[in-house]
């Protein structure tokens, strides 16, 4: 067992003021992912700060139509939300594509986009990983890198973002809002994430002292033509080996407007902005669906063991959109089977 602090905050200021005086600290809220890693000797919190009880679980609307959600909100409670389900299937379908119900019903939506890869050998504290442990080297560059990246890699690392969630929250163009201590400040949901380059232990663009006090989304929602597809070893519980948000707005057979987002192939959730423009004033075919997925794939490399991502992923997008396009979600398909 490794010694540590606990502390309890009793406001959010409180909670800024314990992470700035320690550098070793962690926040803890439902601890899906830290208790694990603490376990497995990954992380060693000098503190553990306990916001479980901030007032940070509330829905509210935005002026300007869309919806502020406060990060303690259970992923649970966010996927089956009325207002949610309705407005914003994409990610309700991607909340329940992940995990057990039971880490669900404890996980937050703060801790669900802070959680940390699973690259076994970042996990593997017998082997070298810079992500655990900076300038060691990348076990999995020349080990089995099946479940490895294809996209944004470096010589450093090729894991992973695990998160379903933010996949759809990157499709949909999601806002995090951030508290520190010089203040609140918001970023893109696409910016919170990093690449790994030569910095592959830092995953997030949160500063010393900061936080996620609350995610927001704008108010076109995709309610109609969504989908997400999450392509996995096996179907309960599984981390996606290529998962994809789709989300388009059509005028007749004509898109308008088209949002995709990949999981599972990147060390974040990775959109092409090229792409999604690239099908606007097109008709919904597959020979245009297929022009972005090459364009969303350009640069991606394979590894020894995980070539056959960039194929299974050029499929996924052309289904995902197609699904889409059709109003016939992936995630409704699951419900029923279930």
């Amino acid at each position: 067992m490794n010694n540590f602090q606990y502390s309890r905050a009793t406001d959010v200021a409180d909670a800024i003021r314990l992470l700035a005086a320690n550098p070793g600290a962690k926040l803890i809220a439902g601890g899906t992912n830290l208790i694990d890693l603490m376990k497995e000797n990954v992380e060693r919190p000098s503190r553990l700060v306990d916001i479980s009880r901030l007032p940070l679980r509330k829905f509210e609307e935005t002026a300007d139509g869309g919806l502020r959600i406060g990060a303690l909100v259970p992923n649970s409670d966010l996927a089956y939300h009325p207002v949610i389900e309705q407005r914003y299937p994409l990610l309700a379908g991607a909340i329940l594509a992940g995990a057990s119900a039971q880490l669900r019903n404890m996980a937050s939506i703060g801790g669900n986009l802070m959680q940390r890869t699973r690259c076994a050998y970042f996990y593997d504290t017998a082997t070298p990983c810079n992500k655990r442990n900076p300038g060691s080297g990348c076990s999995a560059l020349d080990g089995l890198n099946r479940n490895h990246a294809i996209l944004g890699t470096s010589t450093s690392c090729i894991a992973t973002n695990p998160s379903d969630m933010s996949v759809a929250l990157a499709a949909l163009g999601a806002l995090v809002h951030i508290a520190g201590p010089a203040g609140e400040r918001t970023i893109a949901l696409t910016d919170f994430h990093r690449l790994p380059g030569d910095t592959p232990h830092v995953d997030t663009n949160l500063g010393t002292g900061e936080i996620i006090i609350a995610i927001e989304l704008p108010p076109l929602g995709f309610a109609r033509n969504y989908s997400y597809l999450k392509i996995r070893d096996r179907l309960s519980y599984a981390f996606a080996l290529v998962s994809v948000a789709a989300a388009l707005e059509l005028e007749g057979n004509a898109i308008s407007q088209a949002r995709i987002a990949l999981g599972g192939v990147a060390h974040k959730p990775w959109r092409s902005l090229e792409a999604e423009a690239a099908l606007r004033g097109q008709a919904a075919t597959v020979d245009h669906f297929s022009h972005a997925a090459d364009l969303l794939l350009a640069g991606a490399t394979a590894r020894a063991h995980n070539g056959f991502k960039i194929e299974l992923a050029r499929r996924a997008i052309v289904r995902t959109l197609t699904q889409a396009a059709s109003g016939t979600p992936q995630s409704q398909a699951h419900k029923k089977i279930a």
